[in-house]
Protein backbone atom coordinates (compact mmCIF):
# COMPACT_ATOMS: atom_id res chain seq x y z
CA UNK A 1 0.00 0.00 0.00
CA UNK A 2 2.99 2.50 0.55
CA UNK A 3 4.58 1.73 -2.84
CA UNK A 4 1.41 2.52 -4.56
CA UNK A 5 0.09 5.50 -2.62
CA UNK A 6 3.51 7.19 -2.65
CA UNK A 7 3.72 6.65 -6.92
CA UNK A 8 0.29 8.18 -6.82
CA UNK A 9 1.70 11.12 -5.16
CA UNK A 10 4.60 11.39 -7.43
CA UNK A 11 2.37 11.90 -10.21
CA UNK A 12 0.80 14.63 -8.86
CA UNK A 13 4.61 15.84 -8.53
CA UNK A 14 4.29 18.19 -5.38
CA UNK A 15 6.34 18.25 -1.95
CA UNK A 16 4.64 15.65 0.42
CA UNK A 17 6.08 17.00 2.91
CA UNK A 18 5.62 20.86 1.63
CA UNK A 19 4.03 23.10 4.77
CA UNK A 20 0.43 23.44 4.81
CA UNK A 21 -0.57 21.02 2.31
CA UNK A 22 -3.71 19.81 3.67
CA UNK A 23 -4.92 23.41 2.69
CA UNK A 24 -3.37 23.47 -0.58
CA UNK A 25 -4.99 20.23 -1.43
CA UNK A 26 -8.12 21.11 -3.23
CA UNK A 27 -6.17 23.43 -5.58
CA UNK A 28 -3.68 20.93 -6.10
CA UNK A 29 -6.19 18.60 -7.35
CA UNK A 30 -7.97 21.44 -9.33
CA UNK A 31 -5.00 21.86 -11.01
CA UNK A 32 -3.80 18.89 -11.44
CA UNK A 33 -5.51 18.50 -14.98
CA UNK A 34 -5.44 14.47 -15.14
CA UNK A 35 -1.93 14.75 -13.82
CA UNK A 36 -2.46 11.93 -10.83
CA UNK A 37 -4.04 9.23 -13.18
CA UNK A 38 -1.70 5.67 -13.15
CA UNK A 39 -2.92 3.11 -15.17
CA UNK A 40 -3.15 -0.02 -13.46
CA UNK A 41 -0.74 -1.92 -15.28
CA UNK A 42 2.31 0.84 -13.60
CA UNK A 43 0.93 0.16 -10.21
CA UNK A 44 1.75 -2.94 -10.49
CA UNK A 45 4.73 -2.41 -11.90
CA UNK A 46 5.55 0.10 -9.05
CA UNK A 47 4.50 -3.01 -7.03
CA UNK A 48 6.03 -5.66 -8.32
CA UNK A 49 2.95 -7.99 -7.99
CA UNK A 50 1.18 -10.27 -9.78
CA UNK A 51 -2.43 -9.67 -11.15
CA UNK A 52 -4.08 -10.97 -8.26
CA UNK A 53 -2.34 -9.21 -5.34
CA UNK A 54 -2.58 -5.84 -7.57
CA UNK A 55 -5.87 -6.47 -7.45
CA UNK A 56 -6.08 -7.07 -3.23
CA UNK A 57 -4.40 -3.90 -2.89
CA UNK A 58 -6.07 -1.50 -4.81
CA UNK A 59 -9.26 -2.94 -3.72
CA UNK A 60 -8.34 -2.25 -0.10
CA UNK A 61 -7.03 1.32 -1.07
CA UNK A 62 -10.44 2.06 -2.36
CA UNK A 63 -11.85 0.91 0.17
CA UNK A 64 -10.52 2.70 2.38
CA UNK A 65 -11.42 5.56 0.29
CA UNK A 66 -7.66 6.35 -0.37
CA UNK A 67 -7.85 6.11 -4.30
CA UNK A 68 -10.17 5.56 -6.75
CA UNK A 69 -10.52 3.19 -9.68
CA UNK A 70 -11.59 4.76 -12.95
CA UNK A 71 -12.69 2.29 -16.07
CA UNK A 72 -11.87 3.55 -19.64
CA UNK A 73 -12.79 1.00 -22.15
CA UNK A 74 -10.65 -2.48 -21.29
CA UNK A 75 -8.29 0.07 -19.20
CA UNK A 76 -8.39 1.01 -15.51
CA UNK A 77 -6.64 4.09 -14.03
CA UNK A 78 -5.92 4.62 -10.48
CA UNK A 79 -6.16 8.55 -8.81
CA UNK A 80 -5.10 9.23 -5.96
CA UNK A 81 -7.64 10.45 -3.36
CA UNK A 82 -7.24 14.06 -0.62
CA UNK A 83 -7.67 11.51 1.50
CA UNK A 84 -4.99 9.57 0.30
CA UNK A 85 -2.45 11.89 0.20
CA UNK A 86 -2.95 13.06 3.82
CA UNK A 87 -2.70 9.25 4.71
CA UNK A 88 0.39 8.58 3.40
CA UNK A 89 1.97 11.74 4.30
CA UNK A 90 1.20 10.89 7.87
CA UNK A 91 2.23 6.95 7.90
CA UNK A 92 5.78 7.00 5.35
CA UNK A 93 7.45 7.54 8.19
CA UNK A 94 5.94 4.69 10.11
CA UNK A 95 6.31 2.89 7.35
CA UNK A 96 9.99 3.78 6.54
CA UNK A 97 10.67 3.15 9.81
CA UNK A 98 9.15 -0.97 9.94
CA UNK A 99 10.27 -1.35 6.19
CA UNK A 100 14.02 0.42 5.51
CA UNK A 101 15.55 -2.28 4.88
CA UNK A 102 12.51 -3.82 2.33
CA UNK A 103 11.86 -0.30 0.95
CA UNK A 104 15.72 -0.06 0.14
CA UNK A 105 15.99 -3.51 -1.42
CA UNK A 106 12.80 -2.51 -3.90
CA UNK A 107 14.57 0.36 -5.09
CA UNK A 108 18.12 -1.70 -5.29
CA UNK A 109 18.51 -0.69 -8.80
CA UNK A 110 16.58 2.68 -9.42
CA UNK A 111 17.70 5.94 -7.36
CA UNK A 112 15.40 6.06 -4.08
CA UNK A 113 12.02 8.28 -4.17
CA UNK A 114 11.95 11.86 -2.80
CA UNK A 115 9.34 10.69 -0.33
CA UNK A 116 11.64 7.82 1.24
CA UNK A 117 13.08 10.57 3.95
CA UNK A 118 15.33 9.60 6.62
Amino acid sequence: MCLALNRLVMELDIDLYQKGLEDKLDEIFAKSGGKGKVPKSEISYEIKSNYQMTNKILKKLEEMGLIRIEQEERNYNIIITKKGVVYIRKYNEFYISMYEDIIRDHYKYRPIPSWFKI
